[in-house]
Parts: C-alpha cells; structure tokens; sequence
C-alpha cells in the first residue's frame, strides 16, 4: 500500500518521538506536538492503518505504538533520497586532518569525535594494517535499552563479534544503513550500523562504522558521517 501524505507526516512524528523518548507514542502524545490538521479519533485510526502495514507495532495492549525496522528503512530511504546536509561542527575534524601528523593519533581522534557526535559505539577500521579502533562506551549505556540486561549482553558479544571477523566487514564507498535482521551478524539483529569507507591522508584506506539501538538519531548520524567522510577525501 502506497502512504498518504497524512500517513507519512504521521509516521514521521512517530519515528521522531519515539527516537526522543524511547517510549510507546500514543496518539494523545503525538498531537500535542504535531498538528496535522486532525483529532485525536482519527490519528488512532491512521495509527492502526500503519500498524497493518507493518510500519508500526504495539508493544501491549493499551501502549502506544512504536517504529518497525520497516518503518525505520523507509525514513533512512527518504534522507537518503535527499541532499544530505553538512554536519554543524565537522570544522575540529578539518583542523585535525591539516596538522596531526601521526596517522594513528588522528584516527583515534576522528574515531572519538564520532562516537560523542552520534552517542554511539564508533569504529575505525584500517584492515590493511590490522587495526580497529573503538570507541563510545559510556555513551552508549546511558541509553534506555541497555537498562535491559539481555540488550546489554547481546550488544557486548557483537562488539566482540565485530572485532573478531572486522576484516570481512564488507564496507562501500556510499553509506550503508543496515538495520536490525538486515545485519548479516547473529548479535545485531536489534541494532543499526551505519558505515561508510574513508582515506587517511596519504592514501592509507579504512572505514567509519556507528552501531547502536535500532532508535537512533539517522538523520544526524547520516549526515555526521557522510561529512567526515567527503572532509577526509578532500585533504
């Protein structure tokens, strides 16, 4: 079924709330934000349409609604459709890049500087020199999901997982937004990876990889790395 625009605008607030708070967005929650020219009653119902697409579940009954990974691959489809914009404040990245001399102390600070951006795990690997650098721990767990302890351990064995067979991570050099079961690794089927490749100043070649819950901040993190990327191919 093709979306109305009313659906999309819908679904759209959904994602964005959901994202924000990590909570069921009720209908009643979704208006006090967004005015979509409708009440309540009718919200619920386009609500309950999306959910029969598949773009929306209930987690119990009587909760609000929260975004499927169908859901989330449809808004990644539609940023990525679109001109990316530039991310606010790549400029420290820039200054970097000019006077850092040492390959593996601007690595490690490019991989930092993606992990506090986007308040996720940030990976930088440079297969050709068996290196993989990691990053955003603390900022990760302070997200909702990790209050569970099966996320949590799940989470810890793909960041191992990853570490372990990094070298056949196979990376492109447009950005790839793999979610949830579209992870090709056992342990990430409730996580979305963001990657792209990268150069290093003087032709040493890597790639940048965010993971993190499947309700993470695309938009940003798309643009994030999409900037650090075409900044790196540029010096």
């Amino acid at each position: 079924m093709e979306l109305t625009e009313r659906q999309k605008l819908i679904l759209g607030g959904v994602i964005e709330e959901y994202i924000n708070s990590a909570n069921p967005i009720s209908s009643g929650e979704l208006i006090k934000k967004h005015d979509f020219g409708i009440g309540t009653a009718m919200i619920r119902i386009e609500m309950e349409r999306l959910e029969g697409e598949g773009y929306l579940w209930q987690p119990f009954v009587s909760s609000g609604r929260v975004p499927t990974d169908k859901a989330y691959r449809y808004s990644v489809d539609k940023i990525l459709e679109e001109k990316i914009p530039e991310f606010k404040t790549i400029g420290q990245i820039e200054r970097l890049l000019i006077e850092e001399s040492d390959l593996f102390k601007l690595a490690l600070e490019i991989t930092r500087f993606l992990a506090s951006s986007s308040s996720s795990i940030a990976f930088f690997g440079l297969p050709e020199k068996a290196i993989l650098l990691k990053e955003g721990w603390e900022g990760m767990v302070r997200e909702p999901e990790f209050l569970d302890r099966e996320f949590f351990a799940n989470f810890a064995d793909f960041v191992s997982d990853f570490e372990n067979s990094f070298n056949d991570f196979e990376v492109e050099n447009n950005i790839r937004v793999s979610i949830g079961l579209e992870n090709t690794l056992p342990r990430a089927k409730n996580l979305s990876l963001i990657s792209c490749a990268c150069s290093l100043p003087g032709g040493q070649k890597g790639f940048l990889t965010i993971a993190g819950p499947k309700r993470m901040a695309y938009k940003k993190n798309i643009s994030l790395i999409n900037s650090l990327t075409k900044l790196m191919a540029e010096l």
